[in-house]
């Protein structure tokens, strides 16, 4: 083992935690100020009910001994066996530290879900479909993607950060859970304005920062891949954020704010799969075009359908790990990894671009099918998923929690 490998992973694992309250910040902004501390909430108590189950039978789930190239064994309960020497996972660094790094996507993933459906779930309903999806959902993709003998990495797809397991695998299920939910009361007549731009910001700000962990970490050692996978990430971003700004420009003559916090987030989502697989220049590429392409499926597609996907978890996330996929398979090389079996379409060979949309169309398939089976048994545990209609005008901070973000203010703003 190499200690300065191990040490990488544990600062990084512990960047990829923080972006857990980053999202929590970065929601609770965008949302409505009677529903803030709700919004937050839902992702702080998501980080208690994984960290639990991921040590009691989660990683064991993801990643113990195969069983038909879609689940783990029970190897690893409790941890057990999962100590201080390396794994074949990750040759320098103590099985544990990788059992721990992995545990942080595990948080964040389902997370990225409550965006969607702000405003509307029973707290109590939410956290029972977490608990359940989670099982359903995101342990056999993990597993399928990132565990030994998985069916997707057999096929040949690669996903170097979690543009499946994270992005795809959430922002469907966002958009499916909010369809079933409904949309929020008065939709179409209500202007929903973002309470607190300085708060996106912020979480904003923590996301960008906990993703160089989550991306560079991906390379689970202290290495020259590990450094690429820093630069394309901070490129895409880049450029993703400048994109958006210059749409905002075009559309409404000035850039904001939350339109530059929105590129930011949108450039890190689409090169997480291939952040160490792709060149540098195709890094502004991805980013360039993710801004464009979220926007259309934010102001564009979401009106059409009239789905109401409160802070665009689906156009954001699901959408822009669509791209980073497709990109993937484009623009992946064999001379920035060496790993890799194949090159990408733009290299002359088509065949990962094909194992790529193949795996994105059963990431698709399982978050669908397995967000409806757990909307199921959520009703039969809960007996509902959503708050009646006086709870949603009073607020979810007062009805679901019984406390107030800013219990001394006095606008007319909600």
């Amino acid at each position: 083992m190499v200690a300065s490998d191990t040490g990488f992973v544990l600062v990084c694992a512990a960047l990829v935690l923080l972006m857990t309250p980053g999202l929590a910040l970065f929601y609770g902004g965008l949302g409505r100020r009677k529903n803030v501390s709700n919004n937050i909430m839902a992702s702080f108590c998501i980080i208690g009910v994984e960290v639990v189950m991921w040590a009691l039978f989660g990683f064991s789930l993801a990643f113990g001994a195969d069983h038909s190239g879609v689940i783990g064994g029970l190897d690893f309960l409790g941890l057990s066996g999962v100590g201080v020497d390396a794994s074949s996972y990750a040759p320098t660094i103590p099985f544990l530290a990788y059992a721990l790094f992995q545990m942080m996507f595990a948080i964040i993933t389902p997370a990225l879900i409550t965006g969607a459906i702000a405003g509307r779930m029973r707290l109590k309903a939410l956290l029972a479909f977490i608990v359940l999806w989670t099982i359903v959902v995101y342990y056999p993709i993990a597993h399928m993607v990132w565990g030994a003998g998985g069916i997707l990495a057999a096929l040949g797809s690669i996903d170097f950060a979690g543009g499946n397991v994270v992005h795809i695998s959430s922002g469907v299920s966002a958009l499916v859970l909010c369809v079933i939910l409904g949309r929020r009361q008065g939709y179409e007549q209500v202007n929903y304005r973002v309470h607190n731009i300085p708060l996106v910001a912020v979480g904003a700000a923590l996301l960008l920062f906990g993703w160089f962990g989550f991306n560079a970490g991906s390379a689970l050692s202290a290495s020259g891949l590990a450094v690429h996978a820093f630069a394309t990430m901070a490129i895409s971003a880049a450029s993703a954020e400048l994109t958006w700004m210059l749409m905002d420009v075009a559309t409404d003559g000035r850039p904001t704010l939350v339109g530059a916090c929105t590129g930011l987030v949108i450039g890190l989502v689409a090169i997480t799969p291939g952040c160490g697989f792709v060149p540098v220049w195709a890094a502004f590429l991805i980013g360039g075009l993710a801004s464009p392409i979220c926007y259309l499926a934010v102001s564009a597609i979401k009106p059409t359908l009239g789905y109401d996907d409160a802070l665009d978890a689906f156009g954001c996330h699901g959408v822009g790990g669509m791209w980073g996929g497709i990109a993937t398979g484009l623009f992946a090389s064999r001379d920035v990894n060496p790993a890799l079996h194949v090159d990408g379409s733009v290299f002359g060979d088509a065949h990962l671009l094909g194992a790529q949309l193949v795996a994105m169309l059963v990431t698709i398939a399982l978050a669908i099918m397995g967000t409806l089976v757990c909307v199921g048994l959520t009703r039969l545990v809960c007996g509902g998923l959503r708050v009646s209609a006086r709870e949603e005008r009073v607020g979810l901070d007062l009805s679901q929690q019984g406390e107030r973000a800013y219990p001394s203010f006095n606008g007319l703003d909600d």
